[in-house]
């Protein structure tokens, strides 16, 4: 999940910054504006980035102002005329005497502008890529980003609008999204299965995602409303089957787990009412699922806008009520909410982090990391993953 102009404000090494992982590629996209026009000194601290890039002013680009048909392979792929998109990939792995990894791959893309000049150097499109690894055992996040413009020899998403019946090369493959060597993609004319490939100096991926639940389309139908006036328009692919190899701090390790997929994009930005939100994919042993976001009001009430979707076992999905959903925060590291208890329905559960420092020093701070999920008693019931944003 990501966001919609949270009042962030540009990162400094010693403070804080509201924002959600969309938010880091603006902020990017901000600093490489500024200094096209000359301009290094820092946004005033509290400053709202929504103002700097032109606040509500969204004339030319569309805006998801309601359900819309959502179709596969199609809107796999990017959507150039809305402002901005994530390909949003985390997982819980482990290797074979049971050291756990959590992983994240995720590929933004964001417009400067609605509409592009002639010619691939000309694009208003900016891409954006963060690469982590949570190692638990070590105690240690590792993190890598990389920023380029939207040339196809750099960055940028692909994908067959028509998938024909006989499998093609792999030059054909379905779908693939990547930045300067970093890759997902299809492994052949079906969307999934896909690979991942991914290398920075500390930090690598090689593995392999596997389908096992079908796609869910979040809210209503895939329009997920973010406040009266705000949406975008997001589906996930919850319980991939994961496998592969992750190398972090030298050494390489043959993994397994459980994966999860999220697509978004939306030109609107959150209302000045909200400091930024807290979301949460969570995958249980006992087969079940569960995506929530909160929506976290400066007046400390809770928001009618709070998402959350239940699957079952056999992949069916359910839109919970947010009345029956509540997330409250127990536990806190240097300012982030590290460990929670949730209540859905009349069950409760506690989400722990794997350990508290899995922040993201990238051009904005967000924390996103790998998280269990335990019973009242301590019982482990399951992991997921967790972003922190607005603290």
């Amino acid at each position: 999940m990501s966001s919609y102009g949270y009042q962030p404000t540009l990162a400094r090494p010693e403070g804080r910054v509201g924002s959600c992982c969309a938010t880091a590629c603006l902020l990017a996209l901000l600093v490489l504006a500024l200094a096209a026009a000359g301009c290094t000194e820092p946004v005033a601290e509290g400053g709202r980035l929504s103002t700097v890039l032109g606040g509500e002013e969204l004339d030319g680009f569309r805006r998801a102002t309601m359900p819309a048909s959502i179709e596969f392979p199609r809107d796999h792929g990017a959507h150039p005329d809305f402002r901005s998109e994530w390909w949003y990939f985390t997982a819980v792995l482990h290797d074979a005497r049971g050291r756990d990894f959590g992983v994240q791959f995720t590929l933004f893309r964001q417009a400067l502008l609605p509409h592009s000049g002639r010619g691939p150097w000309r694009t208003a499109q900016v891409y954006m890529g963060h690469l982590a690894v949570s190692d638990v055992e070590a105690g240690i996040h590792h993190q890598a980003e990389r920023l380029v413009r939207g040339h196809p020899r750099l960055a940028g998403v692909s994908h067959v609008p028509n998938v024909p019946a006989a499998p093609a090369p792999a030059s054909k493959a379905s779908f693939a999204a990547w930045i300067e060597g970093w890759r997902l993609a299809s492994v052949s004319t079906a969307f999934l299965p896909m690979t991942l490939i991914a290398e920075d100096a500390k930090i690598g991926l090689d593995l392999h995602l596997e389908q096992t639940k079908p796609i869910v389309l979040q809210g209503d139908a895939g329009f997920s409303a973010k406040g009266p006036a705000n949406a975008s328009y997001y589906y996930s692919v919850p319980r991939l089957a994961v496998s592969g190899t992750v190398r972090v701090a030298g050494d390489s390790h043959e993994v397994t787990g459980r994966g999860w997929l999220d697509r978004e994009w939306s030109t609107s930005v959150l209302a000045r009412e909200y400091a930024g939100w807290d979301w949460f994919a969570l995958q249980l042993d006992d087969g079940r699922d569960f995506m929530l976001y909160q929506l976290r009001r400066r007046d400390g009430a809770q928001d009618a806008y709070n998402g959350a979707t239940a699957i079952d076992p056999g992949g069916d999905a359910k839109r919970l009520d947010p009345a029956d959903v509540r997330l409250t925060a127990t536990h806190s590291w240097r300012g982030w909410p590290v460990r929670w208890e949730l209540s859905v329905g009349d069950e409760r559960f506690a989400i722990v982090a794997a350990f508290d420092d899995q922040v993201m020093e990238t051009f904005v701070r967000y924390w996103e990391g790998l998280v269990w999920v335990e019973s009242e008693s301590g019982e482990r019931l399951g992991s997921g993953y967790m972003e922190l944003t607005g603290y």
